[in-house]
């Protein structure tokens, strides 16, 4: 039977169905597969096995907030934990717009806490969003106006630094003067540079995309209310076949429409799915924090500055996004998993990530249920590295996902 897979000795022995491929499999390894065998008796109702899940922007989860310096080690744990249960296993916590000093802090400790917790290796690396991102109002979203400035190669290598060389992408705005030499240089260092929060025109966007930039950051937000019917930065974002682009699938920061526009501009194989989760993800409605801003988490699921109407970030979670992506944009649970597996470790360059349930790859796994009606899925097991890291097994009502149909 399946629930005997487990960590036996130094082994990961696991039983499924592979999502992708639809194969009954037994997956063994370590702390990456050693082999991936087709059964040729499966034992009835297998559960599906899939990649664990990938996130690639999170400033907070579960009441941690990422970006305040002395957030304790113990909230850092306790939400890489609450990560777990929504299937994810590598992530990158991500930093925003704030004062030098404040930045630098909290990179310094999410670095240490990667070093000292036992799950901190599921901290992949970290995402600096901003402060090199338009100051105008709708392009700047959430962000403190009073921090945004120019890009700085020297204030990155503070960054990274503080990280101990662990920032593997950056969202700017190639608006600025000096941007393209700014993404240059982050490329040269192997860093990700991302198009985010910008009011760049077509040129602008071009240069930046010779100079190395890969990817648009939650491509429809962090945008002005209205703006031209072309050209426009979102046309230019959404034509170019060198930008892959992430997207924040809550049904509140993107409407349907538009998101089925987008995925079919970008492709399956260049759209990667993300949270944009922040402190309050996971927790119940009220007041939080985020970085030097208080935000609150309505009972709908959004998450605003506090007393305005402002979004600012989410409080998403990763299998719920999965969800939205078939319910809102008609996407298979093959191609859902796609946008929050394989793309995003290949846009973000994770070794070990890219090629799915293949011999070689690491032992990150997820092992859930999936009702094709009602498109819901519900997390079982998680493993990081071949560790079990989250069971549902003996908890308390399991199948309480918190997801819902999409707003």
């Amino acid at each position: 039977m399946w629930e005997s897979c487990e960590k036996i000795v130094n082994a990961m022995n696991c039983f499924g169905i592979d999502a992708r491929s639809g194969a009954a499999v037994r997956v063994e390894g370590d702390a990456v597969i050693g082999a991936v065998e087709p059964l040729i008796s499966p034992p009835p109702d297998l559960p599906l096995l899939a990649p664990g899940f990938i996130d690639l922007q999170v400033n907070g989860f579960a009441g941690a907030d990422f970006n305040q310096p002395a957030t304790p080690h113990e909230a850092i744990q306790a939400s890489l934990r609450a990560l777990f249960r929504t299937g994810v296993t590598r992530f990158l916590p991500t930093i925003i717009t704030g004062p030098p000093g404040g930045m630098a802090g909290a990179l310094r400790n999410l670095a240490a806490a990667r070093e000292a917790l036992p799950d901190g290796p599921a901290m992949e690396g970290f995402h600096v969003e901003g402060p090199h991102i338009s100051a105008e109002e709708g392009p700047r979203g959430a962000h403190p106006a009073q921090w945004v400035r120019p890009p700085d190669v020297e204030e990155y290598r503070r960054w990274q630094e503080a990280s101990q060389g662990q920032v593997r992408m950056v969202t700017l705005s190639p608006e600025w003067p000096g941007a393209p030499a700014y993404i240059e240089a982050l490329v040269r260092e192997g860093v990700v540079a991302a198009i985010g929060h910008t009011s760049a025109t077509a040129a602008q966007i071009e240069d930046a995309v010779r100079a190395g930039a890969t990817i648009s950051t939650h491509l429809g937000n962090g945008a002005h209310a209205l703006i031209p019917r072309h050209p426009n930065y979102l046309w230019e974002q959404l034509a170019n076949d060198r930008l892959a682009a992430s997207f924040i699938v809550d049904g509140i920061h993107l409407p349907a429409a538009f998101l089925k526009v987008a995925l079919r501009a970008k492709g399956i194989e260049r759209s990667v799915l993300i949270t944009d989760a922040v402190t309050p993800a996971a927790c119940q409605p009220g007041f939080y924090r985020l970085g030097e801003m208080d935000v609150e988490l309505h009972a709908n699921g959004s998450v605003t500055l506090r007393g305005t109407t402002r979004l600012a970030g989410s409080a998403l979670k990763m299998d719920c996004g999965i969800e939205n992506l078939m319910r809102l944009a008609g996407l298979s649970l093959v191609e859902a998993l796609a946008m929050t597996t394989r793309n995003p470790a290949r846009v973000a360059r994770i070794s070990g990530r890219q090629r799915g349930l293949t011999p070689g790859d690491r032992a990150d796994l997820v092992a859930f249920r999936f009702d094709p009606d009602t498109k819901s899925i519900r997390i079982e097991r998680t493993w990081l590295g071949g560790k079990l890291v989250y069971s549902s097994f003996g908890l308390r009502n399991p199948e309480t996902t918190g997801c819902g149909p999409a707003p």
